[in-house]
């Protein structure tokens, strides 16, 4: 053991560092998921093949390494939304951020959401973040407007043509309505919850967006984000809710235009 510490460079301590945090990163970004199950059968497929080369049991062993050869193609294709997410959060940077939501805004968000609980009218709004919705967006209609709660109503009245789609708001306006988002395959999902909750974990699932879900039948107003549920039952709850994602618009300014309102001051 000495001897191994003597000749531990620097370097070393760097490397493991590192390799440990990506370890860590990965963990978390499949727990809970479908990935661990896949995972696991992954790696009792890799002990077997071992054991059979050790058994010389030649069938098994020609079959499973002939299956192994080709782990990194399937690891791909099984694993494809999980790597697509752990990219996305790869790519985050402190000087991309969309996450300032004017109390304005989110007063609209609240008002609009409570009325349509109240009088149960089911509802999916989306508030875009850090990870752009183009691919969202692209499936719905063009709003570009004021972010009204009058309007937010409007759309998910159930006789209008967008109602059964999200709406996506994008730096403080209702950019597209009638949306189409991808259902989450989170077989753990409750019972309970239907189409437009499982809409919503699945958007939740692939970005940082944070998606507000309006139930009819329960009258019940979730908060989804990071692929997980909150429901809340009051006003009150939401309110705090929100404005703990979004906190004071003057405290969450990008750095880069933090910088610019310092040049444009001197």
């Amino acid at each position: 053991m000495p001897d191994i510490l003597s000749s531990l460079r620097w370097q070393d301590i760097v490397d493991i560092l590192i390799v440990s945090y990506i370890i860590y990163r990965i963990i978390l970004l499949i727990r809970g998921t479908r990935a661990v199950q896949m995972l696991a059968g992954i790696i009792v497929i890799t002990t077997i093949y071992f054991i059979s080369s050790q058994l010389d049991l030649l069938a098994l062993h020609w079959l499973l390494r002939t299956f192994l050869s080709s782990i990194l193609l399937i690891i791909i294709i099984v694993f494809q939304r999980d790597i697509r997410r752990a990219l996305t959060q790869m790519g985050k940077t402190p000087f991309l951020k969309n996450q300032d939501m004017a109390a304005h805004d989110l007063g609209e968000i609240i008002s609009a959401a409570v009325y349509m609980a109240r009088r149960r009218i089911g509802a999916l709004i989306i508030i875009e973040r850090e990870n752009g919705l183009r691919d969202y967006i692209d499936s719905g209609f063009l709003i570009d407007a004021k972010l009204l709660h009058e309007l937010l109503v409007s759309i998910f009245f159930p006789m209008s043509p967008m109602h059964d789609g999200g709406v996506i708001i994008q730096n403080g306006r209702i950019h597209s309505a009638g949306c189409l988002l991808p259902l989450s395959r989170n077989p753990k999902i409750d019972k309970r919850y239907g189409t437009r909750h499982r809409a919503a974990l699945g958007l939740s699932e692939e970005t940082d967006a944070v998606i507000i879900v309006v139930s009819e039948e329960t009258q019940e107003i979730s908060i989804v984000q990071g692929g997980k549920i909150t429901p809340l039952n009051d006003e009150e709850k939401l309110t705090h809710e929100l404005k703990k994602i979004f906190p004071a618009q003057e405290n969450t300014s990008p750095l880069w235009k933090n910088w610019l309102n310092r040049k444009n001051n001197h």
